[in-house]
């Protein structure tokens, strides 16, 4: 037929699709996300980026929402007097393109006012943060504090006076004037949607908010010699599970020395004890907050039926809720295809180690 003789048959695929491929499409780059957000996630994400990477600064990280925030969307605050102490504030602009001097004019100007009515002090540092960043002129007027404040008084009457508060319009005079120019401009400057999503690597929302894997998990250090404070509690289940199956009083761990077996099994648990607390240290700065916690419900919920059936004695119900432990699916939990045999059957220690499981009734 004509116009389709240089017709070609599709492409062989090179390689095949992986099950997430299928399941989620071809990952999309942080950068891009940040496209889409709408404005409240892009405070949401600002707030995290505050939150996570910043934290040494601050004594506390505070989102503003509302019609009278008087120009505050995120504020890091560095002391108990927050907004009458030292804090730091960021802007979240949500645009289609870069933010541009008109969009920011208003926004001094709130901080301006505000800070002259003494609603708040002065922020020490002020950052606009943008998706798509921050224009190159407003930039390069950020970069010059005396070329900023010209321009700002320039655009005073026309962009900025009917601006602030929107029910009056405030007038660059008297004492106010006089506070303007003294103001320090060189607060004002931006961060580059680049650089926030590096440093949000760092967080421990990073994974959930963009997607990818764990890092490579080093090696678990082995258990001390000498049974430590912390483990108290589920080395005495422990004990109290083995005088349970071989009638006799096992007041400590060099009484196992009698009995091999359950030797070689007390040695094995704090293994999987130590094994389970590497995770938790591993994912704490990885993943959100309570993360691991929900992997120790999700397996105390997989195996509470097997703590309450009947057993033997208490050394055997240790054995079957490891057991269960060890076969239950955790696909659908984020750290599932994290947790390691010597993990699954550590958290059942935590958990004893909670008093949330006990092996002897």
């Amino acid at each position: 037929m004509d116009g389709f003789d240089d017709m070609t048959d599709p492409p062989a695929p090179q390689t095949l699709p992986s099950a997430s491929l299928l399941q989620a499409g071809p990952p999309i780059e942080p950068i891009s996300r940040l496209m889409v957000y709408t404005p409240d996630q892009w405070e949401e994400f600002v707030e995290e980026w505050v939150s996570g990477v910043l934290k040494e600064k601050y004594t506390a990280v505070r989102r503003f929402t509302g019609a009278n925030d008087r120009g505050i969307d995120i504020a890091g605050f560095a002391d108990a007097a927050m907004l009458n102490g030292v804090w730091d504030l960021y802007q979240c602009k949500r645009f289609q393109s870069s933010v541009t001097p008109g969009a920011a004019w208003p926004e001094i100007g709130k901080v301006l006012w505000h800070s002259f009515q003494g609603h708040y002090n002065a922020p020490r540092a002020y950052y606009f943060m943008a998706p798509k960043g921050v224009g190159t002129t407003l930039n390069q007027l950020l970069a010059h504090a005396p070329n900023l404040k010209a321009r700002v008084k320039k655009e005073w009457e026309k962009n900025i006076a009917g601006a602030i508060t929107g029910t009056a319009t405030i007038a660059l005079d008297g004492a106010f004037a006089a506070y303007v120019e003294a103001f320090d401009f060189s607060i004002f400057k931006s961060i580059s949607p680049r650089e926030l999503i590096d440093q949000h690597r760092k967080t421990q929302y990073f994974l959930s908010r963009f997607g990818g894997a764990l890092p490579a998990r080093p090696k678990p250090d082995g258990p001390p010699n000498d049974i430590q404070d912390h483990e108290q509690k589920y080395v005495g289940q422990l004990l109290a599970a083995y005088g349970d199956h071989t009638k006799q009083t096992v007041a400590d761990a060099a009484a196992l020395d009698q009995w091999k077996p359950l030797r070689e099994h007390f040695h094995r648990s704090r293994e999987s004890f130590y094994h389970a607390e590497s995770l938790r240290v591993f994912v704490r700065e990885k993943v959100e907050p309570g993360t691991f916690e929900t992997l120790q419900n999700e397996i105390y919920d997989g195996v509470i039926d097997t703590v309450d059936g009947q057993h033997a004695d208490g050394y055997e119900r240790v054995k079957a809720t490891a057991k269960a432990a060890q076969e239950m699916s955790l696909d659908a939990h984020p750290l599932g295809a994290s947790a390691l045999t010597k993990d699954r059957h550590g958290i059942c220690h935590q958990l004893a180690n909670e008093d949330r499981l006990q092996w002897t009734k």
